[in-house]
């Protein structure tokens, strides 16, 4: 797909940014365009990758007109620029509302204007039934993404939608290894809580295969396993061999949820199984084509897909983060 092509990733020097890239440049682009607003951290990811098909472009997507100059002659653009975190996104929404809102209407609009081939957007569970301004704003840019299909133009806009990442920037994982050692306690939300999770390594090669597959107008939504963020905190004090760690609740902060959902039963309605990784929520919205490309495919059996669903054994969360690097 990325062979011989020329590749823009907003938001690019994050950690989603940095495995994308690890895993694109053995396909062989012509250029990967990195566009960004951290000078210092397209410094530093030029020195960690020097590769010579690497190029670095400050900028930032709510300027419209310096992001349509980025896009000039790219093939795929790879959407990842957001405000993400939860407190800081109820604490300052315009900005939140000026970044993933209109940022993103910005991306769509440059893209048309350059004939991309097409536009993969990276949102978030938190946008099924969002109960925080941040899952509304990626809830709004969902709906932009889609809606840029009926745009009458050769663009193809899609989204995947995941859970939390292990080990991206601000992850629990970091946290809680950090409070471990420094605090010898874990400052935990509500022992109740769940959440989706998925290794950065493994959620960008399904992003991948999202991004090859799809038409068009689809939101692929990745089926991640779940677990207890107090089983996560053991097995984490437990690998770090420190002795009379706490675990300390602390409450819920504005906006965050116990659980989380990846597909609402609303969703449910007009979602299908792709196969093991993926379940397709189809558009309201008819887009010329996309209905018939998934009528094969069986609709799903269960009105939503959420956090509290086939919970990981310690012994599983213990895998996944060895797989990911994070334990020994």
């Amino acid at each position: 797909m990325f062979e011989n092509k020329r590749i823009l990733v907003t938001g690019g020097t994050g950690s989603w940014g940095h495995e994308l890239i690890a895993q694109m440049l053995p396909q062989q682009p012509q250029e990967v365009i990195i566009y960004s607003r951290n000078e210092s951290s397209q410094v530093a990811m030029s020195r960690q990758f020097e590769d010579e098909r690497l190029s670095f472009c400050i900028g930032d997507i709510r300027d419209k007109e310096a992001l349509t100059r980025a896009c000039r002659d790219v093939n795929y653009i790879f959407h990842l620029a957001a405000l993400k975190h939860v407190p800081v996104c109820e604490d300052q929404p315009y900005e939140a509302l000026k970044t993933n809102v209109i940022g993103t209407q910005n991306v769509i609009e440059a893209a048309i204007e350059n004939d991309v081939e097409k536009v993969i957007y990276i949102s978030t569970d938190k946008a099924a039934n969002p109960s925080n301004f941040y899952g509304m704003t990626k809830a709004i840019a969902e709906k932009l993404i889609v809606y840029a299909n009926l745009l009458r133009s050769e663009t193809r806009f899609v989204t995947v939608r995941g859970g939390n990442v292990l080990g991206t920037n601000g992850s629990v994982v970091h946290l809680f290894k950090d409070q471990i050692r420094q605090k010898g306690q874990v400052s935990i939300t509500d022992f109740n809580m769940t959440r989706f999770f998925l290794t950065l390594r493994d959620a960008v090669t399904l992003l991948f295969k999202a991004s090859e597959e799809s038409v068009g107008g689809e939101i692929f939504v990745m089926t991640m396993p779940t677990c207890r963020i107090v089983d996560l905190a053991e097995v984490l004090i437990e690998d770090a061999g420190v002795l009379n760690v706490k675990l300390v609740e602390r409450g819920i902060r504005p906006g965050e949820k116990i659980h989380e959902i990846l597909m609402s039963d609303y969703e449910s309605l007009t979602t299908v199984i792709y196969d093991e990784q993926y379940l397709v929520i189809l558009p309201t919205l008819n887009i010329p084509g996309l209905k018939d490309r998934y009528s094969t495919y069986p609709p799903v059996s269960f009105s939503s897909f959420s956090s509290t669903d086939h919970l990981m054994s310690k012994e599983e969360i213990r895998h996944i983060l060895r797989r990911g690097g994070f334990i020994s």
